[in-house]
């Protein structure tokens, strides 16, 4: 295991975790996509020198309900596909989220994969979902179902039925 920031990363080692990233989405993970995993906290699994799993928490301010909340927002989870269901995802998630747990009020992601986090403690968000763009909150209903969230001590009064906002990016907002 090995826990890190976009910073203190090699060149080297960035371009492995983009190319396993490559790899575990097919060639399906766009250049945007990249970049919101860049810059905050990565967590490492490694299968001797080899990087076989990974996920980054950035750092995202969304609006739950009236309130302003600092978000890990977990980005970039991957297993190597060759190495798939060993155990490696369940091992990096869960230290991304004693990450979270000790950097945020709460996590967050976007996934349709449901049983997998909630076995690690996620939560589905039971709200609206919003974007916020020049000043204005923009409906996204198509994301309602695929919010999830980790609370941990200083989240753990966070309703999950209430509306949930988050800052317009490029590429997927969620």
């Amino acid at each position: 295991m090995q826990i890190l920031t976009t910073e203190s990363a090699s060149t080297v080692l960035l371009a492995e975790i983009r190319a396993l990233l490559d790899g575990a989405f097919d060639g399906d993970f766009a250049e945007a996509d990249w970049e919101h995993t860049l810059g905050g906290v990565h967590v490492l699994v490694r299968d001797g020198a080899e990087v076989v799993g990974h996920a980054a928490a950035v750092t995202r301010a969304f609006d739950v309900g009236p309130r302003s909340i600092r978000v890990g927002y977990v980005e970039g989870v991957a297993t190597s596909a060759r190495r798939r269901h060993e155990g490696f995802g369940s091992r990096t998630m869960s230290a991304v989220g004693d990450v979270v747990a000790s950097r945020y009020e709460f996590g967050a992601l976007s996934t349709g994969a449901h049983g997998f986090y909630e076995q690690l403690g996620w939560e589905r968000w039971r709200g609206p979902t919003y974007v916020r763009a020049k000043g204005r909150r923009t409906r996204t209903p198509d994301e309602d179902d695929g919010i999830m969230v980790l609370r941990r001590a200083a989240g753990s009064e966070v309703d999950l039925a209430s509306p949930i906002t988050c800052e317009e990016r490029p590429g997927d907002d969620w």
